[in-house]
């Protein structure tokens, strides 16, 4: 049984709160939100929360904890909203984008929307509204550093692993932590458990974007797009990084120069996924990946035996297995 059966009440119970969250008598925002909530995605950051949250409290959960939660989903599908205006994405997943049925500024609007609520459920904790708005007003503040460094990468192709990680630090991993953290709070967790909270979630949150990175160069991979499209945006993730740290310099130097050129010429990805493949980019990503994993999942000695601590155990390393 995975995490989502395990918890699926508790699931449901977000899922609730989210739907009231966003309830409208705006006709067409009520209705976008519906269509977005009916295909919820794998609510991966509520779901990190609440096993946490019982893993902290011997299997309790506090009004703050279902709050907390909504309030991870919310901001999470807030800034794939916004997101998807910056990368002027068609599609996402497969399916098309609120962007390109509605619109940009419909988009934007929404997104915007979806974040206020998710501040309000911060605000409904009835112990710990300071501490949350504090976790995640550093979450948005990190979101937009690490949008515009990796703007700023793409721009200059120069990204090497330092900055690579300090991206996906700041646009994954950090609303992980968030998610965690006031989990651990709602609760009233000691110290040395947020401590552990937040150092599994930030290793799980790099942990899951590599994988999605790794996804990018895989074309078995389920994830509704085509291999390489990270690269048509001038994004240097791990697969390719760890194909430069391992090819000749001068060879190395030429795959950069194309990245610079790709958005003139798209079809030089095939000769860049080819290059990862060639020097093992994507094992290279792999290897880092369960690096992360192994990461996480001792952080988590410190927090006392039961099933909720073996389902956080089970959530890292399904993140370095999935397939979507």
């Amino acid at each position: 049984m995975g995490a989502a059966e395990y918890l699926e009440k508790d699931l449901a119970q977000v899922r609730e709160i989210i739907r009231r969250s966003l309830s409208s008598d705006i006709d067409l925002l009520d209705r976008t939100n519906e269509s977005l909530i009916s295909r919820p995605g794998k609510m991966m950051r509520p779901s990190l929360a609440l096993l946490m949250a019982k893993a902290c409290s011997g299997g309790k959960l506090t009004d703050d904890s279902y709050s907390f939660a909504a309030a991870a989903e919310l901001l999470h599908n807030a800034t794939l909203l916004h997101d998807d205006v910056a990368d002027n994405s068609p599609s996402r997943r497969g399916r098309p984008t609120v962007m390109s049925l509605l619109g940009d500024r419909a988009a934007v609007l929404l997104g915007d929307f979806w974040l206020v609520k998710a501040m309000d459920r911060i605000l409904d904790s009835k112990t710990h509204d300071i501490e949350g708005i504090r976790c995640f007003a550093k979450t948005l503040s990190d979101l937009a550093e690490g949008e515009m460094l990796q703007l700023q990468k793409a721009s200059s192709c120069d990204t090497v692993e330092e900055d690579y990680y300090r991206i996906i630090y700041n646009k994954t991993a950090s609303l992980f932590e968030a998610a965690a953290v006031t989990a651990a709070l709602s609760v009233d967790a000691p110290k040395e458990y947020t401590d552990a909270a937040r150092e599994y979630a930030v290793n799980l949150g790099i942990a899951f974007q590599i994988k999605d990175d790794i996804f990018d160069y895989d074309p078995s991979a389920q994830i509704g797009k085509p291999v390489g499209h990270d690269l048509l945006e001038q994004k240097i993730t791990l697969p390719l990084l760890g194909a430069l740290a391992n090819a000749p310099g001068e060879e190395s130097a030429a795959i950069r120069s194309m990245v610079a050129r790709i958005q003139d010429n798209p079809s030089l990805r095939e000769e860049i996924v080819a290059f990862v493949e060639k020097y093992d980019g994507m094992a290279y990503a792999q290897e880092r990946l369960d690096e992360y994993v192994a990461k996480a999942v001792s952080s988590l000695d410190v927090l006392p035996e039961g099933e909720d601590k073996d389902y956080l155990v089970w959530l890292a390393r399904y993140s370095a297995g999935r397939k979507i």
